[in-house]
């Protein structure tokens, strides 16, 4: 095996199992506010990619000044999710609420291409092509860029915690009675969750949109977010780092060693696989608390 050129698909996957994280931050926030897990989260960052186009192209902005825009819509339209939505399903059963989330993914792979087109269209962040040599190994720019803003954003999120605000979110996830009792506006905690989770989905849209164009594909990005929720645990957010990592790589790995081998198509297979042995051997995750029930 060249070394090098492992070492090459190793941090370039890494740098995408980033991406992931950061999609699968949005489903950790809302399992970690509500105890429900958001099926919703790919089509919110295709939505994302598609509205930072819209600025971009029919809105004359460049790509990174319609950034701020696009990041503050989808922390509106997340808020209006949860208001309009997610909130009438107060009381319901976990699995009907997660359905709802399913029905919302669904219905935005539907209409947000109906709007604005299926065709694949080119989003100019002003990131460089030409790539950056360590040693004999290329690393794509836009992953490095891109790679580099998600973990900030991960990191950002796990200061976010140990704030004021989120000690209100780990206590509306762990008992939502005991925490209306204290006084916590539970609904407005959850809202919250949301408007971020829109805001890290459309991070994800815009940040891969810039790589491989924005098209419906990017709902796609819901396994991949999955699995490294999974992995990870679905209440950890630093678990996300670590299983964002061991997706990309793996899934990296896996595609530039086998595909040649067997025609291609093997990565695609990673995110699923790692999903289903994690709750098979591993159903908490890497980092995630168990759970134990008395009854």
């Amino acid at each position: 095996m060249d070394m090098a050129f492992a070492g090459e698909l190793a941090i370039n996957g890494a740098l995408v199992g980033l991406f992931y994280a950061l999609v699968g931050l949005g489903i950790v926030l809302i399992y970690k506010a509500s105890g429900v897990v958001n099926l919703a989260q790919g089509a919110l960052a295709m939505t994302g990619g598609y509205v930072a186009w819209a600025a971009a192209s029919m809105a004359g902005l460049p790509g990174w000044a319609a950034v701020p825009v696009v990041l503050a819509a989808m922390f509106a339209l997340g808020l209006a999710l949860e208001r309009v939505v997610l909130r009438r399903m107060t009381g319901e059963a976990p699995i009907m609420v997660i359905m709802v989330t399913l029905g919302v993914e669904i219905m935005l792979r539907g209409v947000v291409p109906g709007i604005w087109g299926a065709d694949v269209k080119r989003l100019d962040l002003g990131i460089g092509q030409d790539p950056v040599f360590l040693g004999p190994m290329l690393i794509n720019t836009a992953y490095l860029v891109g790679g580099t803003v998600s973990l900030a954003l991960i990191l950002a999120a796990v200061v976010f915690f140990g704030t004021l605000q989120g000690i209100v979110l780990r206590a509306v996830s762990d008992d939502q009675v005991a925490a209306w009792s204290v006084g916590i506006r539970v609904e407005h905690a959850i809202a919250l969750a949301w408007g971020i989770s829109g805001v890290t989905a459309a991070s994800a849209g815009i940040l891969w949109g810039s790589v491989q164009g924005v098209d419906w594909t990017l709902s796609l990005f819901l396994v991949k977010g999955l699995a490294v929720a999974i992995l990870g645990g679905l209440d950890s957010v630093p678990g996300l780092l670590v299983a964002g990592l061991v997706v990309g790589v793996a899934e990296s790995l896996v595609g530039g060693l086998l595909d040649p081998v067997v025609g291609g198509g093997t990565r695609d297979v990673v995110a699923a696989m790692i999903i289903l042995l994690t709750v098979l051997v591993r159903p908490y995750g890497l980092f995630g608390r168990v759970h134990i029930e008395r009854v």
